[in-house]
């Protein structure tokens, strides 16, 4: 989104080899380079097939144990649906070195993201094709196999997986801000999407598995296909619609009813509701935190013409 909080530990390839020399001497001679920091993390290519990953924030640190404890279950269950491959700690790190935080050594998956994939490939417009629609089935089975009973203590997330109606607050003045930045017609079908999904039966449980943070900066793809789920650092429990509403951020009205179908009748006409609203608060946090990253502002004004589309 905007650019990325400023990190509060220094992350350099010295650091980097120490850590492994210590604790991972197995993988410590192999080729390290950065890769790049997003907001959370640091990521170093480690080899051609693995990956370093490591919290460049306090806030951003109990993510990592997130991973390491869960992701590796999850991983089990979408490999008996898909080949699609998620980043499983291998790794286990430690503090170390003056780092304070646990890290990760990380399966690394061959791909771009789907965000830059589909910027170029239909120049933002929602009312194109996709050529995410060929993977709409797949992404569907990959999320069916993560959303399953989450057990009592499966990390909790104040902002995702939680009844929508416990965001109205803070959502408000943001559709408020909002409502200046769209066109008339396509806001007021945003916020009309956001007030159905408020109305919408809520989740009537159990709590799901939820990937917490699914969008196409978090998908990726290679040669047209869909290879890789990352960044299940949001990891949580709650309402599945959460996940769902990547269907508005991806697809076009043909790839999300393929992407719908494949759920068959395991979700109901609420649950989708409040997918969508779920959907149009995406749409309006990204439009309102994008500024310096022009890929994601476009995604904002795509997925508001999704919806206002319908």
């Amino acid at each position: 989104m905007a650019d990325s909080p400023a990190a509060e530990v220094h992350i350099d390839r010295a650091l980097v080899r120490a850590l492994l020399r210590d604790q991972a001497p197995q993988l410590a001679g192999l080729p390290l380079h950065e890769a790049g920091a997003g907001w959370d993390n640091s990521m170093w290519r480690l080899g051609d097939a693995l990956g370093v990953r490591l919290p460049r924030r306090e806030a951003s640190a109990p993510l990592i144990v997130h991973e390491q404890q869960w992701l590796a279950e999850i991983a089990a269950r979408v490999a008996t649906a898909s080949s699609v491959k998620l980043p499983v700690p291998l790794v286990r790190g430690r503090p170390g070195h003056g780092y304070p935080w646990a890290w990760s050594v990380v399966l690394w998956i061959e791909g771009e993201t789907a965000l830059a994939a589909e910027s170029a490939d239909r120049g933002g417009s929602a009312d194109s094709g996709s050529r995410a629609d060929s993977w709409a089935a797949e992404l569907a089975r990959v999320i069916a196999a993560i959303h399953v009973p989450a057990p009592a203590d499966a990390p909790h997330n104040p902002v995702r997986g939680v009844p929508l109606q416990e965001r109205a607050t803070v959502m408000s003045p943001q559709f408020d801000e909002a409502s200046t930045l769209w066109p008339a017609e396509t806001f007021a079908a945003v916020n009309q999407t956001w007030n159905d999904a408020l109305d919408a039966a809520p989740w009537p449980g159990p709590a799901l598995w939820l990937h917490g943070d699914l969008h196409p900066g978090n998908v990726l793809v290679r040669d047209g296909a869909l290879v890789g789920v990352v960044d299940f650092g949001d990891v949580t429990s709650g309402d599945p619609a959460y996940d769902l509403a990547v269907a508005w951020a991806l697809f076009s009205p043909a790839g999300r009813a393929v992407f719908r179908a494949e759920f068959g009748e395991r979700y109901s006409d609420a649950d989708w509701v409040r997918a969508r609203g779920r959907a149009a608060a995406f749409a309006v946090t990204l439009l309102l935190r994008s500024d310096d990253n022009p890929a994601y502002l476009a995604l904002a004004h795509r997925v508001a013409e999704a919806i206002a589309g319908e």
